[in-house]
């Protein structure tokens, strides 16, 4: 079972995350709108994976915000996200994520990412 941590600045779909990932067995350890929430929460959340919005409230967006955790925490990152424009994608690539995954988030894409993480 992995903990996983939900960053999402959409409360309908940052639920609809939770019920999916609780749904496969998984527990959600915490959830963020924005990535400085994020950062605060990370330490005593100890989550095994973060899915990550890449466009959020505040001052970091989702790629920033990784960026961070993966320096500072070496926790991996999926990006969740709509937006795949070039530039988009080669920014977040540079922060060596662990999967992107396409909104609206698919039950069978995230089951297996999940399970590839247990292995």
């Amino acid at each position: 079972m992995a903990n996983i941590m939900i960053v999402e600045d959409e409360a309908l779909a940052a639920m609809a995350t939770q019920v999916m990932v609780s749904r496969l067995g998984h527990a959600v350890c915490a959830t963020a709108a924005s990535g400085e929430e994020a950062l605060q929460a990370l330490p005593g959340a100890r989550p095994s994976l973060v899915l990550m919005d890449i466009m959020l409230s505040g001052e970091l967006d989702g790629i920033e915000t990784a960026r961070r955790i993966r320096e500072r925490f070496g926790i991996p990152v999926c990006y969740i996200t709509a937006y795949t424009d070039p530039e988009t994608r080669r920014r977040a690539l540079d922060t060596k994520p662990t999967a992107f995954l396409a909104k609206p988030l698919d039950p069978a894409q995230l089951q297996s990412l999940l399970t590839s993480l247990e292995h």
